[in-house]
């Protein structure tokens, strides 16, 4: 990720920790990078962890990666599904067909996701 990506790392957030509020205590690092690195989102599968109120004041929204994708795709189709089928093709051991690629993303709480991918499944 360093290489592709320079600037990706975030630090400076350590001290900021233990002033935020968060359900579990566990999370409160990702908030804290999420505000020093000046994220607008973080994605999380546990949307209850990262209540509006805690985020509300960072301007920052907690997203189900599968909100996150969808929004991503309404952005840049051809873009999300150059990195599909980027993804997919990487799977070598063994190789996934697009359904079985698919089967995989909805079992990983990705049904919206899925559905739109369906609809390209030629891209993919």
């Amino acid at each position: 990720m360093d290489a592709a990506v320079p600037d990706c790392r975030i630090t400076g957030y350590e001290g900021m920790i233990e002033s935020l509020n968060l359900p579990d205590k566990k999370d409160r690092h990702v908030l804290a990078a999420a505000i020093i690195g000046g994220a607008d989102v973080t994605v999380t599968l546990n949307l209850s962890d990262f209540p509006a109120k805690a985020l509300d004041p960072y301007d920052i929204e907690a997203q189900h990666p599968d909100d996150f994708i969808v929004c991503q795709l309404d952005l840049s189709e051809e873009l999300v599904y150059g990195a599909v089928k980027a993804q997919r093709a990487r799977l070598k051991n063994p190789a996934y067909s697009v359904d079985e690629f698919l089967d995989t993303l909805l079992k990983q709480r990705l049904p919206q996701t899925v559905e739109r991918l369906r609809k390209a499944r030629h891209l993919i």
